[in-house]
């Protein structure tokens, strides 16, 4: 080996080194600033799980402590005999499962038409999906709560499904994804015979993965968390959503902080669980959503 290639070699830092993180004083501030949201977002959450764990009797018990004498689950065991909590929760799931899939699909739908289809009264439809995004929520329930209860569809699935689905952020934030995909593409399929359907299935649904995953996560988050409106349309027991059936527990058992805290935990195991499995997908979905580049 030459004497010009052992200094470049010595001088060259090796792969370990440029693979590690040079810790400069921004470096630095963004660690801490990150280590307080993590620390403003966990202490709740740990106080709900110790407050679950602790007798009834301790829970009100002046000066707070986070252990209490002894660890004990009859909270959840009050919960879990107090109401059909199984049958809440597939309740859940089911809604949400059902919310997610068709607010992908109609709403990729949808943009797919604002994106790449010219028709007559396109800006005008498209602006008025954008007025949606600045309208309350809460001023739609009056009409929807009178349109459920004609059509049926009081203490159904699809009750708590259909006002759901159609979601305008979403529209515009798959709209705005479309219209960066390659034209070529599907000019390309085009010429090869295949018509606007089968592009859409075949070249931007599958290109469009990663967005289509924010949506859906965070459509499913959403769908899971709502409780205003299952609660208004849900009066049977046997309909109640996870979230509306634990509130009518608690209303049962009176204020009994270790049970309401058993709660809050139990509904919000799955979401954790779906941060567990899903969480590069969500920091995925997180910079699409903020839609850089556009």
């Amino acid at each position: 080996m030459s004497l010009a290639a052992v200094r470049d070699r010595t001088a060259r830092p090796s792969r370990a080194e440029r693979r590690r993180p040079r810790w400069t004083t921004g470096r630095l501030s963004l660690l801490a600033v990150a280590l307080v949201l993590a620390a403003a977002w966990l202490l709740p959450l740990l106080w709900a799980v110790a407050t679950s764990l602790k007798p009834e009797g301790e829970t009100t018990r002046t000066p707070l402590e986070w252990i209490g004498s002894r660890i004990t689950f009859e909270a959840y065991a009050k919960v879990w005999e107090s109401g059909a909590l199984l049958r809440w929760t597939v309740n859940s799931l089911v809604v949400s499962g059902l919310t997610t899939l068709l607010t992908v699909v109609l709403c990729a739908m949808a943009a797919y038409g604002f994106a790449r289809t010219a028709f007559r009264g396109r800006k005008l439809l498209y602006g008025l999906v954008l007025a949606g995004i600045m309208v309350p929520p809460q001023v739609l329930i009056a009409p929807l709560f009178t349109q459920m209860v004609r059509m049926g569809l009081v203490d159904t699935y699809w009750g708590v499904i259909l006002p759901q689905v159609a979601v305008p952020a979403m529209v515009f934030i798959l709209v705005k994804f479309f219209e960066g995909v390659p034209r070529e593409l599907e000019e390309a399929a085009f010429v090869d015979g295949a018509g606007r359907w089968r592009v859409f299935w075949t070249i931007v649904m599958p290109l469009s993965r990663p967005v289509l995953a924010a949506v859906a996560i965070f459509t499913f988050i959403s769908t899971w968390n709502n409780f205003l409106w299952p609660f208004l349309v849900t009066t049977d027991p046997q309909a109640m959503t996870l979230p509306v059936g634990l509130v009518n527990v608690q209303s049962g058992f009176g204020v009994r902080y270790a049970q309401i805290m058993a709660s809050l935990v139990i509904a919000g195991l799955p979401l954790l669980l779906v941060f567990a499995l899903f969480q590069r997908q969500i920091v995925r979905g997180i910079a699409h959503t903020g839609l850089a580049g556009q």
